[in-house]
């Protein structure tokens, strides 16, 4: 007999999200739906706006990757004049672009995706001086990772239990079967979470030495950019020198040894090594260390086959909403390229139904409707196959491209943590590419930096001059690779304004729900075949879910534009799941 458990709403995320799940009697998913549940966006706000303004209202789709968003507008709107920013102007914007890939990572990890690996009641009873001998197993010079301060550590986090609560360590699955730290490991990621809350800072703060702040910085303009004098003052480069360091030595000291640890006491869990179900991914060049040169590689690889890469066409780039909660007008086409886009919205609601309570027992539930739309997220598609995006996707295509950036920090985490490379392709490989692609940052960003430093003894221009022609039509996108994968905004532009906008995210490619075809996204495949020790505590749906490290509110993109009340929504604490 089958039942069907709901995890609603999914936290440690942006944005709102459901997962359903079909389990058998022996607790195995044998199907998955993954929702998003709340209606709102920008893409239609910047319809006949100047297209100037079309990266600051861009910018506006997520509080996290606003960065992400605002390059991606500025630049596909650049794309459409033809315009080519100055050097000094792209290696600044790459500096922007490294600090928030770096801060996204370190915080995804602890703050987001740390509580799915380590056990907080466990490192209650962890002994100090035996952990900071542990951590000396994993690097040469741990970091927060001396008897003294464990010993802190422990103190700190004992003290909110004595005061009867966890504070932001509440309502977590502790004593879950899968979890595979020891007391003092999970001491040790508990030190460098606590830890982490120090470096984000430094991180955020390097975003706004030449963004004016963090987040939603303002630097950023059609042709270059505006922080000329921050980019030509050496004690600006010099502060973002520094706090790039500190930032290094925290990816260094305790992200990768973290990370190498993990890989050692989960690689005989099942539920984190099954493999992806999806093994289709694609990435962007990106993150520019000089004239030309990019860390990160282009490509397309398939059925998990790194021996072959294959080239993007963009245009083999579509989107359908058979089981969207949209609806396409004027076309019989089921799928459009996204210069064609259309965000028209077909609300069909849910259908009552039962599903598991926290207590194991059946409750009647408001559910998906599996046979028709269930998601206000579309359905990205390339040449018709669904794929994957994210850093695991960098890494892969990497590692086909034979980038030489790549390839070795990925074969090093392989060794020091003792996995196959078939291991890179499941929940434990996407969260260590993650690690690996800051790995892959932090021992090469300085180059930016040197070829800004380089650039700038001759060149000082920061911005390229440019007309719009109200006469003209344009067309331009963006296509790059951002902290959560593969990122593109389109745009076509009529009588000087914008006549149309589309963003296509990477939350869009791995939550959207299946297509016309029946073929299910990455979130949907990666569940199926995972078997829930305990289904009142689904542990396992959330650690594989948060290893995409879901941005929902970027992949959702509507709102009323008269500020009309849409829909009400309550949350039952009983049901959230941290």
């Amino acid at each position: 007999m089958t039942k069907r458990i709901v995890v609603d709403p999914i936290t440690r995320i942006e944005g709102h999200l459901r997962i359903e799940v079909i389990v058998d009697e022996n607790n195995v998913i044998q199907d998955a739906f993954s929702s998003s549940t709340l209606f709102r966006g920008l893409e239609t706000i910047i319809k006949n706006r100047d297209p100037r303004d079309a990266g600051f209202i861009a910018q506006r789709i997520c509080g996290v990757c606003t960065y992400s968003h605002y390059k991606a507008g500025i630049s596909a709107v650049e794309d459409a004049l033809g315009i080519t920013p100055p050097l000094n102007a792209q290696l600044v914007r790459s500096l922007m672009n490294i600090a928030l890939i770096l801060h996204d990572h370190v915080v995804h990890f602890y703050t987001l995706h740390g509580l799915d690996w380590c056990d907080i009641t466990s490192a209650l009873k962890a002994d100090p001086a035996k952990a900071a001998k542990i951590a000396f197993k994993y690097t040469d010079y741990p970091l927060s990772a001396g008897e003294d301060e464990l010993k802190a550590v422990q103190k700190r986090v004992s003290d909110f239990v004595k005061q009867g609560a966890l504070g932001p360590f509440n309502n977590g699955y502790w004593g879950h079967k899968t979890y595979h730290f020891s007391p003092e490991q999970n001491l040790i990621v508990l030190s460098h979470y606590l830890k982490l809350l120090e470096i984000q800072r430094e991180a955020a703060k390097m975003t706004a030495i030449f963004g004016a702040k963090q987040p939603h910085p303002q630097s950023l303009t059609v042709g270059g950019i505006t922080s000329v004098m921050d980019v030509l003052d050496p004690t600006r480069l010099a502060e973002w020198k520094s706090k790039f360091e500190k930032v290094a030595d925290f990816v260094n000291r305790a992200y990768w040894p973290d990370l190498i640890m993990a890989g050692n006491e989960f690689k005989n869990e099942q539920s984190v090594t099954k493999g992806c179900g999806l093994t289709n991914f694609i990435a962007h060049e990106e993150i520019l260390i000089g004239k030309g040169q990019n860390l990160l590689s282009s490509g397309i690889v398939l059925d998990g086959d790194i021996s072959k890469l294959i080239p993007i066409d963009e245009n083999l780039i579509k989107e359908e909403v058979t089981n969207s909660w949209y609806t396409y007008e004027n076309t019989e086409e089921t799928q459009l390229q996204p210069y064609d886009g259309q965000t028209n919205p077909k609300y069909t609601g849910f259908k009552d139904g039962q599903s598991i309570g926290p207590d194991g027992k059946l409750i009647d539930t408001k559910l998906l409707d599996l046979k028709g739309k269930y998601s206000w997220i579309k359905s990205p598609r390339y040449d018709g196959v669904p794929m994957e995006v994210g850093p695991l996707a960098a890494v892969v295509v990497g590692l086909a491209a034979k980038n030489p950036y790549i390839t070795p920090v990925a074969t090093r985490f392989l060794k020091e943590s003792g996995l196959p490379l078939n291991a890179l392709f499941s929940t434990l490989g996407r969260t260590a590419a993650r690690c690996i692609e800051a790995k892959v940052i932090i021992d090469n960003g300085l180059k930016t930096l040197d070829a800004l430093i380089e650039n700038l003894k001759s060149d000082k221009e920061t911005c390229a001059p440019y007309v719009i022609d109200k006469n003209k039509e344009y067309k331009g996108r963006y296509i790059g690779q951002v902290p959560r994968g593969m990122l593109s905004h389109w745009v076509r532009i009529k009588n000087g304004v914008v006549e149309n906008y589309q963003a296509v995210v990477p939350s869009t490619w791995n939550a959207g729900p299946r297509d016309s075809k029946g073929q299910k996204g990455p979130y949907e495949m990666s569940l199926i075949g995972t078997k829930i020790a305990d289904i009142t505590k689904p542990l396992e749906i959330i650690r594989t879910i948060h290893s995409f490290d879901p941005c929902i509110a970027c992949s959702v993109h509507l709102m009323d534009a008269k500020g009309n009340k849409i829909s009400e929504y309550k949350v039952d604490p009983a049901f959230a799941r941290i």
